[in-house]
């Protein structure tokens, strides 16, 4: 069994709990979920869910519908195991009864736009795929669905949504990061601690 370990030098409350099997990343567009999701679930061999793909988006920006969304979503949530790199509301529900620990990561606003920016432009010029088929281009960019604009939108709910999660005393663990610093810390201890624990 995988033994998780914090960092000893982190503070109580960016530790995490032992053996998590059900881990979500959680924060507001551009925080970079989907890359500490993944640096999680290959440090730990858990399975990880990429919801634009798995859920959110079919070929040609067509998203799905919210009954099938939540379908997808309870599928998920129900596995033993899992790492997921956001969770939709229409969902979300499903996956914080099942989660065991949720890691957020409340970035300042402007630190998280840049990143957005910087990589919705990387995307356009070397014509990147994201999720099933699907490319960022310029149209997208300035569009009603354009993903910059999502942030603007969401920015202050997800901040908001983060508070919630972290005041509430119930299952599941909520860790908080505000720095990429100490989730980069918090990550490589993990790493450390799975390595550590398949080599006996």
């Amino acid at each position: 069994m995988l033994i998780l370990v914090s960092s000893t030098n982190l503070p109580p409350t960016m530790s995490s709990p032992l053996t998590p099997s059900r881990v979500l990343f959680y924060g507001v567009t551009g925080s970079g979920k989907s890359s500490a999701a993944l640096a999680y679930a290959e440090a730990t061999g858990l399975p990880a869910f990429f919801v634009d793909d798995s859920i959110g988006w079919l070929p040609g920006w067509e998203q799905r519908g919210a009954a099938e969304q939540r379908g997808l979503g309870a599928a998920i949530a129900v596995e033993n195991q899992w790492v997921l790199d956001g969770a939709y509301g229409g969902w979300r529900d499903l996956v914080m009864a099942r989660a065991e620990l949720v890691v957020a990561l409340d970035f300042p606003r402007w630190l998280s736009l840049c990143r957005l920016i910087r990589r919705t432009v990387r995307r356009i010029v070397t014509s990147q795929v994201v999720c099933n088929g699907n490319r960022e281009t310029m149209a997208r960019l300035f569009s009603k669905d354009s993903v910059v604009r999502w942030h603007f939108q969401s920015f202050a709910r997800k901040r908001r949504i983060i508070r919630d999660m972290e005041a509430e005393p119930s299952p599941p663990r909520v860790v908080v990061f505000r720095r990429p610093k100490d989730l980069e810390t918090w990550l490589a201890g993990v790493a450390t601690a799975a390595s550590r624990a398949k080599s006996l």
